[in-house]
């Protein structure tokens, strides 16, 4: 080899190491940096949630949150080897307070959408549901589905801000639309005779159904949308995306997700036990 060709080679590979020297180098203060990383440094996992939603987060009546979701956290936190440390927050900031670091990890009955994964990421989804329908008993037999009510004569209700008012103002948009803050205020505004159906999640409808719905709704249980909910964190983590689908895998193979789901989603015992 001539020394003129030596010494291209020599530079070329000396370029290649300086790369991958300052790839590597990025990599570890990208992993530094990662949301994992000050859980660990921190002892805790603090989890933003709004207690409410069935049976995902609530409040049980000794004061404690209970649900499916924080079933889930405390695994995780266990897994970590770490305090699970409960944030319970409004809905209408919980992504805004998840990016001002207020806690690591959303974990509230999420439902991945593209406008919100604008402002954060997703781990993969644990749990598909969709919206459904709780129907004023006096529309029984004349409703059988969600297009029967996108009509003006209809009023509909959901919870402000979530997927569930977005189904309705995108697919039963002729109705009249009344939100509220809360999700047991909207399906009393049904029971009282004061709207005609409220439109959410299929867990939350089953559970509202069984508890405060007999004789007085029709549930129309199959769901006409499709939503993954997933655990939401900040952008910019790739090394906590990893752990999280990572820790997802191996709960729903283990047992332990098979668990919480036959205890929150399939039985309703729990609810003796909630505000």
């Amino acid at each position: 080899m001539k020394k003129k060709n030596v010494m291209q080679f020599l530079v070329f590979v000396a370029v290649g190491v300086f790369i991958a020297l300052s790839a590597s180098a990025a990599d570890i203060e990208l992993a530094k940096k990662s949301t994992l990383e000050q859980i660990l440094k921190n002892g805790e996992l603090r989890v933003g949630f709004e207690a409410g939603y069935m049976p995902f987060e609530m409040t049980d009546k000794k004061g404690g949150f209970v649900g499916f979701d924080m079933d889930m956290a405390k695994e995780m936190a266990k897994a970590m080897g770490v305090k699970f440390a409960p944030v319970n927050t409004a809905w209408d900031g919980i992504i805004p307070a998840l990016i001002t670091e207020k806690f690591d990890i959303i974990m509230s009955g999420m439902t991945v959408t593209q406008e919100r994964n604008l402002k954060i990421n997703f781990a993969d989804p644990y749990i598909v549901v969709g919206q459904t329908v709780l129907v004023s008993k006096k529309h029984a037999g004349k409703i059988k589905s969600y297009l029967d009510l996108n009509k003006p004569e209809f009023i509909i209700t959901s919870k402000l801000g979530t997927t569930g008012e977005q189904a309705v103002k995108r697919l039963i948009s002729k109705a009249k639309y009344k939100s509220f803050e809360t999700e047991p205020e909207a399906a009393l505004e049904v029971v009282n005779g004061k709207a005609d159906a409220f439109v959410y999640d299929l867990p939350y409808c089953a559970v509202f159904m069984a508890q405060q719905g007999a004789g007085k709704l029709v549930f129309l249980d199959k769901p006409f949308t499709y939503e993954p909910l997933a655990w939401a964190i900040r952008k910019g983590d790739p090394d906590f995306v990893n752990w999280l689908n990572n820790f997802l895998r191996q709960v729903k193979n283990d047992g332990r997700y098979d668990q919480i789901y036959n205890k929150w989603i399939k039985s309703n015992a729990w609810l003796k036990d909630v505000q």
